[in-house]
């Protein structure tokens, strides 16, 4: 009998359906649940009106305009249904949502299947990713990149 394999390589076999069906959702959908609840006070709050909620530190601070800035005026406005405004309030924002509804979905799905969900992206694609988000940064912050403001 051959010895098993080294435990690193098991963590990659899909596991066997466990328990019952709410089981396997619980998870997913008390972080849809949380998820909602923080939107729908984001839309019920709205964040251009001062005194809701605390000023970003680093744009206190020193002026500048962190990658969130503008996070929240996104996604009240996304919820709201006004895209512009979302995208112009932070782009890099409104794609994160979208990003988190479609892997929530994969998520939900796999999870309802009794599949673990594995999403390992390859350095390439992480690196990208901070870079384009440095790069906003980056061009927010300069004075012709003043469209960017939040």
């Amino acid at each position: 009998m051959p010895p098993p394999p080294p435990a690193r390589y098991l963590a990659f076999a899909p596991a066997p359906p466990q328990g019952n069906l709410f089981r396997r959702l619980l998870t997913p959908v008390g972080v849809l649940g949380s998820v909602a609840a923080a939107f729908a006070y984001v839309g019920s709050v709205d964040p251009n009106q001062p005194g809701h909620y605390p000023a970003c530190p680093l744009l206190r601070l020193t002026g500048l305009y962190c990658p969130g800035c503008g996070g929240l005026r996104s996604a009240h406005a996304f919820i709201h249904g006004d895209l512009v405004t979302a995208l112009g309030a932070n782009a890099p924002a409104v794609i994160g949502y979208v990003a988190f509804a479609v892997l929530w979905v994969v998520w939900a799905v796999r999870a309802a299947r009794g599949q673990p969900l594995r999403i390992v992206p390859r350095p390439a694609v992480l690196w990208s990713a901070g870079a384009l988000v440095l790069i906003f940064t980056i061009v927010r912050n300069l004075p012709f990149g003043g469209w960017l403001h939040p």
